[in-house]
């Protein structure tokens, strides 16, 4: 048992609707595998689950807990400070792939 820590700057989706409900509400919320820590109270890049930048969002909340089926998760909750412009999307997504997802960008 122990925690992994996540990049400040990367907040990435694996579920296109936990994408989607922060995006259209404004505040959202997403559930990773294992126990995380999350840099509550700071702006990161939030990430689509194909690896696109698309907003800045704030973590709000960061919870690591063993759920009903004995299974590590952590639960984060965030708020939409606002979605990437274009370019800025551009730029984050390059960058993130060379950093934290490999640079086999095709």
């Amino acid at each position: 048992m122990g925690f992994q820590t996540e990049f400040n700057s990367v907040c990435k989706f694996k579920s296109k609707q936990e994408l989607y409900e922060l995006l259209e509400y404004g505040r959202g919320k997403m559930v990773k595998s294992g126990f995380r820590v999350y840099p509550t109270g700071q702006k990161v890049i939030a990430y689509t689950p194909d690896n696109e930048a698309i907003a800045i969002v704030r973590i709000l909340v960061s919870i690591a807990e063993i759920n009903f089926q004995g299974e590590e998760v952590t639960e984060v909750e965030m708020e939409l400070v606002r979605k990437l412009t274009e370019e800025e999307a551009r730029v984050q997504t390059a960058l993130a792939y060379e950093m934290f997802f490999g640079d086999n960008q095709g």
